[in-house]
């Protein structure tokens, strides 16, 4: 990903764009700290659509018996 100075962004944002469409994302900075990100837009919609962790669990196919039980004592006991 190439990085780019918020004022040369600026001044070619036409070349910018052009880039994100072609799958080349530009990487903004500004006062030399990362500020933004130019992805087009098939490729914000494909990352927008991402599931959230607990869709996932939610559409787990297994039987209830497919997970094992947890243990009920505590993780660490302390044997010294």
């Amino acid at each position: 990903m190439k990085s780019i100075q918020l004022k040369d962004a600026k001044a070619t944002l036409s070349a910018v764009v052009d880039d994100a469409v072609a799958g080349r994302p530009s990487l903004i900075t500004r006062h030399g700290r990362k500020e933004a990100v130019v992805i087009s837009f098939a490729e914000y919609e494909r990352l927008s659509k991402v599931p959230s962790f607990g869709a996932l669990l939610m559409a787990f196919p297994g039987e209830p018996g497919d997970i094992p039980e947890r243990p009920s004592g505590p993780a660490f006991r302390d044997e010294f």
